[in-house]
Formats: C-alpha cells, sequence, structure tokens
C-alpha cells in the first residue's frame, strides 16, 4: 500500500475547515451565513429537543431559537480560528466574538425567512447544496472513524516496518568554494592541521550549513546531491574527499560517522498514516458509490484530461509508503549544498 499526497480532503477529521472571513468581512460570507442558518433554523425552535452531542449547552437564544455552544465552535473551526480538535472555552474573549457573528447569522435568517428569501428557487438550490455537503461530510467522518482506528494506525505501521528496506545514513560536512583553485587553497589549510569546522565556518559559500561548521546532518545517500554520495561511497568516517565539483560550484567534504538509516517512530508517523488511512477510507467508499451509480455527464471532457483516468490501484502502487514518506520527511536534507 503506498500513497503520495493525499487530497485536500483528506486529514484525522477528514475536512479541514475553510478559512473564510468574518461575518462582516464580505458580502458573499453574510449571504453564505444567511443560507446556513435558514436552513437549520427549524432545528433550534424546540428548546425541549435534546442536542446530540454530548455535553453540550445552549448558550444563547434568539426568540425560539437555541445557540449551543458546538455551533459556536464550529463557526470557529470555520473560520480557521482553532483546529478541528482544539477545544474552545465558553469564558473565553474569543467564544464571545464567535457567539456574537452566529448570533448576527441567525437574526439575518430570520429576516431573510421573513422576506421569503427562503423560498425563491435560488435559495432552494442553494440550500440543497449545503444540505448535500453537510450530509456528505457526515457520511465520510463515519466511514473514516471505522478505517481510522488506533488499532489500523498500528496495524499499518508494523506492516511497513516489516517491507521497509533500511538504507545507511552518513553525517557530512562540507566546505563549498566558488572556484578550483580556492577549494586547493581550502584542502592545502587542512592538510597543514586547520580544523575542518573553522575552515567551514570562515570559507566555506554554504550559507546553510557554515554557521555550523560544515555539518550537514545524518541523510541516506539518495538525498545527497550524486556528485557527493558517488564521491562518499564505502569512504569510512573521518576521510576527507575532494576537490569535487557540483553545479559548477567546489566541495570539500568529510565522513563524520555512518550508522543505520533509524525508522521513524509510531508517533512520527502517525499524521502520515492517519492521512492515508482516511484517503484509503474515502476513495473505497467512492469507489463504491461511483460503481452502483448511473452518472451521465451532459457536457463534454476537457480536450488537455484523458478520456479514461487510471485505475486507483495503480496510482496508489505508485507512490511512496506513508512510513518510508514520514522518514524522509524528518530527515535534515542538505539543500544547501547542491
Amino acid at each position: 500500500m503506498r500513497l503520495s499526497h493525499p487530497p485536500i480532503h483528506a486529514d484525522h477529521n477528514f475536512r479541514k475547515a475553510v478559512n473564510r472571513p468574518s461575518l462582516l468581512g464580505g458580502l458573499a460570507a453574510v449571504l453564505l451565513a444567511v443560507l446556513l442558518a435558514v436552513s437549520v433554523a427549524a432545528c433550534g425552535d424546540n428548546p425541549d429537543k435534546a442536542h446530540p452531542d454530548a455535553g453540550d449547552r445552549v448558550v444563547a437564544r434568539v426568540e425560539k431559537h437555541e445557540i449551543w455552544a458546538s455551533d459556536v465552535r464550529r463557526e470557529a473551526v470555520a473560520q480557521g480560528l482553532i483546529g478541528d480538535a482544539e477545544p474552545l472555552d465558553v469564558t473565553s474573549e474569543l467564544f464571545r466574538r464567535v457567539l456574537d457573528e452566529v448570533i448576527d447569522q441567525t437574526l439575518l435568517a430570520r429576516e431573510a425567512e421573513r422576506r421569503g428569501l427562503a423560498n425563491s428557487a435560488a435559495a432552494q438550490r442553494r440550500l440543497e447544496a449545503v444540505r448535500q455537503r453537510i450530509l456528505g461530510d457526515m457520511l465520510v467522518e463515519s466511514a473514516v472513524d471505522k478505517a481510522v482506528s488506533d488499532e489500523a494506525v498500528q496495524r499499518l505501521y508494523a506492516e511497513q516496518q516489516r517491507r521497509a528496506k533500511r538504507s545507511e545514513e552518513v553525517r557530512l560536512r562540507l566546505i563549498l568554494s566558488q572556484s578550483r583553485a580556492e577549494a586547493d587553497a581550502v584542502l592545502a589549510l587542512l592538510g597543514q592541521g586547520a580544523s575542518f569546522e573553522a575552515v567551514a565556518a570562515q570559507r566555506s559559500v554554504d550559507q546553510a550549513s557554515r554557521a555550523l561548521g560544515g555539518d550537514l546532518g545524518y541523510a541516506t545517500p539518495d538525498l545527497l546531491p550524486p556528485v557527493y554520495a558517488a564521491a562518499i561511497t564505502e569512504k569510512p568516517a573521518g576521510s576527507v574527499i575532494g576537490p569535487v565539483e557540483a553545479s559548477g560550484r567546489w566541495a570539500i567534504l568529510r565522513v563524520e560517522d555512518r550508522r543505520a538509516e533509524t525508522p521513524p517512530t509510531l508517533e512520527q508517523a502517525r499524521p502520515v498514516i492517519v492521512r492515508y488511512l482516511t484517503y484509503e477510507g474515502v476513495r473505497q467508499l467512492l469507489e463504491q458509490l461511483r460503481g452502483k451509480a448511473n452518472i451521465e455527464f451532459e457536457i463534454d471532457p476537457p480536450r488537455s484530461a484523458p478520456q479514461t483516468p487510471p485505475p486507483a490501484s495503480t496510482a496508489v502502487a505508485a507512490a511512496p509508503s506513508p512510513v518510508a514518506s514520514s522518514s524522509a520527511a524528518s530527515t535534515k536534507s542538505p539543500t544547501g549544498s547542491a
């Protein structure tokens, strides 16, 4: 099982909320608020009806319409003010500010209903679109909750650990020069006993590593510039190599250490695995639904796009391992050395 980058919808709780402006930030946001509020206004008209979210509470009422703490938190998430899993204290200033916005949304929705705007064909189409999005999200969240369990995360992590091929990591130091003559001068200084770290700090033109005495950290050979990887092949720790030309500049390298690649821990790999499992759960669900549905297109496909998409199994097989991707992302890459 391999996957490159999950689509923008994939995440631990599936959908990251849209980072949209506040209620007064623009007419589009106000109109969307009206449509959303009209679509759910009737749900809070019965004060005796229990809210489905455990531990929730009513924080305000606009006439008979109840506003719950979860409504305010959901609005804060939608505005990007807090994360999906982040709590929102009802006594905080942020909560009160967002609550005021939700109250404004409710007032606008009530006025829109009074003026008969909710009965127009345009409003009905947009309300139906909002309804479908909410129901789709709820279905996806339900499917994701089943697919992304701690047990599933651990199982995939263990499977990837069994399949992973461990390579060697090399820790290098670098002194980069603009010309061969400068590199030869550096090599002469090192031959006279000068400290590699001191010369790197004084003479290297690689800004990313010179302050660290030329230290590039640990990296697997595939993350190094190919000429560096070839030059250090089978060179033991302590070896000084160069000058080596790379992209018109000249490098002196020293092998500091060699060690077996350290695999990512379960906690390091968890975010990548969760995104992968989320995407897989959604992909399989959509694959099943599309297989059952009768879908007819009334427009021609884009000219630049292929007539039929490649099989999903091919895309998944060609992508890197989720655990391997986590390991590569956590490895220090000598980006400034090429």
